[in-house]
C-alpha cells in the first residue's frame, strides 16, 4: 500500500457537489492499493499512522499523535499513487490493485483504522469522482509504502 499522509486543520471531500465526509484538525490520508496488498499491510499502517507523533505539544514539539489529540482522520482511495512514469508522458496504472480486491481492502482499511483510532472516520467513495479540499497544517505531509517500510 501507498500512502500520503497530510496534517491538515480541516479537510473535506465532494461527490456530485456534495459534500460526503469533513474533518477538522487530523489527518488527510490518500491511499493506494496495489494487487500483491493484504491485511497485514493494512494492520500495519493504521498502527503505524494512530501511533506517529506529528502533531505539536504544549512547548510546539511534534510529540503527539492524532490519537493523543482527540483528531479526526479522512481517508480517500487513490489508485493514482501507483502510477509508473518511467515510458512515455501517459501514466501506466498496471501496479494499481483491480476493484474486486483493492475494494474490500479500502473498506478494511477505514474499519482497521476506525478499531485502532477508537471512533469513526470519514471517508470518499471508492472510484468515485471526488473532490478533496484541505488546509494542510504545517505543512506536514508524509509518504509511506508498505513494501518499503525501511525508507518511511
Amino acid at each position: 500500500m501507498r500512502l500520503v499522509l497530510q496534517r491538515v486543520s480541516e479537510a473535506s471531500v465532494s461527490i456530485d457537489q456534495k459534500i460526503k465526509s469533513a474533518i477538522g484538525p487530523g489527518l488527510l490520508l490518500l491511499v493506494g492499493i496495489e494487487s500483491d496488498d493484504n491485511q497485514e499491510d493494512v494492520e500495519w499502517l493504521c498502527k503505524k499512522i494512530v501511533q506517529l507523533r506529528i502533531f505539536n505539544d504544549a512547548e510546539g514539539k511534534m510529540n503527539l499523535s492524532v490519537q493523543d489529540i482527540g483528531g479526526d482522520v479522512l481517508i480517500i482511495s487513490q489508485f493514482t499513487l501507483h502510477a509508473q512514469c518511467k515510458k512515455g508522458n501517459r501514466p501506466s496504472f498496471i501496479k494499481a490493485a483491480r476493484p474486486e480486491q483493492s475494494i474490500p481492502l479500502y473498506e478494511a482499511f477505514i474499519t482497521e483504522m476506525e478499531k485502532q483510532l477508537g471512533k469513526a472516520v470519514g471517508s470518499g467513495i471508492f472510484g468515485a469522482d471526488m473532490k478533496v479540499a484541505l488546509i494542510n497544517d504545517g505543512p506536514v505531509t508524509i509518504l509511506f509504502d508498505t513494501k518499503n517500510k525501511d525508507l518511511f
